[in-house]
């Protein structure tokens, strides 16, 4: 119940700022899923303070590596020799 209410709560407020276009809700969501995980990771203090910055880091830059990644590449178009 706490969890929902929460979320709840996030979403009244997004709505309140006047976030209506479909990439700011997205972009909104995903900052708010993110600070959850940061919180959980920090309750259960599988690692220090420090070492999750880094590793988040690390992550933030392989999550890029992947977009560039998944970028369609031009293909080029044969020309036939007469």
């Amino acid at each position: 119940m706490k969890n929902s209410k929460f979320v709840l709560e996030k979403f009244a407020k997004i709505f309140e700022q006047g976030l209506v276009s479909s990439k700011d809700l997205a972009n909104e969501l995903i900052n708010i899923l993110k600070s959850k995980r940061d919180e959980i990771v920090f309750k259960m203090r599988l690692t220090s303070k420090d070492e999750f910055e880094v590793l988040s880091k690390r992550v933030e830059n392989l999550e890029k590596k992947i977009k560039l990644s998944q970028v369609p590449k031009k293909k080029t178009k044969k020309v036939k020799k007469s």
